[in-house]
């Protein structure tokens, strides 16, 4: 007998970028909305349109861009939001419209303000409304899980007689056992008459760590859509991991009533990309994506592994991505294979002019480094992307002194507005006096939340990595940079998380939420 298929809805770009320090620029969403595609996920959340201009712009062009998954533009209940949504999904091939409203008593009461009658107008009249841009249009009740029964019955009903054709009933705040999620659904979809209408859909955070079992358990009792983000990414401790609900269903297929239609092998280039672009590093035992996710250290797993695989691992390592990533490509070859190794990647370039730009970088880096990784590749985009011309601040030159006995030293020069700026500062090290020469002309007055530095590769010729986390305002943004030098790369990462706090300020943000 054949199973239903499983909708997979991925949040990484609206419910992830509310991560504090994820926000993802334009160029971004549409990478990491490529890679997504690629990979075979149905519906892709691409942000919440009324945000802000940059948010908008940003649904917009991953509406243009996408083609094969539905792009959906997430929104409150408020009608102009809903316009907002739609004009920003008007390029999408397949769109949809997602609303939202609280529903828990705690949320009308404290929140909202708002009587269950006004709550249940409200978004039966939001429903309709999204109907007139769109036949795809979901509904979901806030803090589902802690609302009360009978409530959640009715809105639901009402919502699917305005036209919802997705219900999503989310675990905003981690809060629910997966007993006791899994037989809500049940329960629900025994209950409302019209449930047969509309697919049942689970959103879970991962507070008390049980997202991921909060999910399984939801489409173990009916749910037909998971809503899930790479590397488990979104506000407070994060969103079900879209990795670990995945390769669940496809290892668990003995047991899981459902079938997914993703190419896994493409998992761990995905995870990599919004660990890039996000500066969250994965921990080395996060499970599937993890680095010590498939390594095997005690020497009773190795040798039962030599003998058989299955003796200690559940599912392939290459099934999910890890394979061998090594670049054999070198100093000497050429733009055509490049480019074909980029697009594996997921990485595409608009004009021959920016895919010039990255070749010529490619060629430089080759000339540092014996090897060459997928990873060195991304980071090389992203760092291309974070010195874009348009932005204020640019690094153009640098350097530093550092001797035993001698307090270190930075001079810099910054190209802000298109005049160069020179600066020079002590530190108590390299990094410190490169940081206070940048300050030195930025004066942002900005706090430093995060110094982190990783190798991308192995070796000591390796790319450093470095994040950058600033906060001011109230507002934090986590800056990217990459070099055979970690100074350099520190100086970037700072410039870039500069740029971004000052593109995250220049936008009149007026409302982050949802699910």
């Amino acid at each position: 007998m054949s199973k239903e298929k499983l909708i997979i809805f991925d949040t990484t770009m609206r419910d992830g970028e509310q991560s504090p320090g994820a926000t993802m620029s334009r160029e971004e969403k549409i990478r990491i909305g490529n890679s997504l595609e690629r990979m075979g996920v149905d519906v892709i959340e691409a942000g919440f349109p009324a945000a802000s201009e940059g948010d908008f712009e940003a649904v917009k062009a991953v509406a243009e861009t996408v083609q094969e998954s539905i792009v959906c533009g997430l929104c409150r209940t408020r009608l102009e939001d809903i316009d907002r949504a739609a004009e920003a999904l008007k390029p999408a091939r397949r769109g949809r419209i997602h609303t939202f409203i609280a529903t828990s008593t705690i949320h009308m009461e404290k929140k909202l303000r708002m009587d269950s009658e006004d709550v249940i107008e409200q978004a039966v009249r939001a429903v309709r409304y999204a109907r007139n841009f769109t036949d795809d249009v979901e509904f979901s009740t806030e803090d589902g899980g802690r609302s009360d029964f009978d409530f959640l019955c009715r809105i639901i009903e009402q919502a699917i007689d305005a036209g919802a054709t997705t219900i999503n009933v989310p675990d905003t705040v981690g809060y629910t056992f997966p007993e006791h999620y899994g037989a809500l659904f049940k329960r629900l979809m025994e209950t409302i008459p019209n449930a047969d209408k509309a697919v049942f859909s689970a959103h879970c955070h991962n507070d008390l760590g049980m997202a991921v079992a909060n999910s399984l358990a939801a489409v173990m009792n009916g749910a037909r859509q998971v809503e899930c983000a790479i590397n488990g990414l979104g506000e407070r401790a994060g969103n079900a991991a879209l990795e670990e609900v995945v390769m669940a269903i496809r290892t668990r297929a003995d047991i899981m009533p459902v079938e997914i239609g993703l190419d896994t092998t493409l998992i761990v280039p995905a995870s990599r990309l919004v660990s890039s672009v996000t500066g969250f590093q994965v921990q080395p035992n996060k499970a599937v994506v993890g680095i010590n996710a498939f390594t095997h250290e005690s020497g009773i797993h190795q040798d039962g592994v030599l003998k058989a695989r299955e003796t200690y691992e559940i599912m392939r390592a290459q099934d999910v991505g890890w394979d061998d990533n090594r670049l054999t490509l070198g100093k000497l070859s050429g733009r055509s294979a490049f480019k074909d190794r980029l697009s594996k990647l997921g990485i595409e370039f608009k004009g021959t002019a920016d895919l010039a730009d990255a070749f010529i970088r490619f060629k430089q880096l080759a000339d540092k480094k014996q090897e060459i990784f997928d990873e060195d590749l991304v980071a090389l985009v992203m760092e291309m992307e974070a010195n874009a011309p348009d932005e204020q601040y640019q690094l153009l030159a640098m350097r530093v002194q550092s001797e035993i006995g001698e307090t270190p030293r930075a001079n810099l020069v910054l190209l802000v507005e298109g005049k160069e700026v020179a600066a020079e500062a002590e530190g108590d090290g390299g990094v410190d006096a490169t940081f206070k020469a940048i300050e030195t002309i930025a004066s942002s007055g900005a706090e430093l939340l995060l110094y982190s530095v990783k190798n991308i590769t192995e070796g000591t010729d390796s790319l450093g990595h470095v994040s950058v986390r600033l906060k001011r305002d109230g507002r934090s943004v986590t800056g990217q940079g990459a070099d055979t030098d970690i100074v350099i790369a520190s100086a970037r990462a700072y410039v870039n998380a500069l740029n971004r706090l000052l593109r995250l300020e220049a936008v009149a943000e007026n409302f982050l939420g949802g699910v």
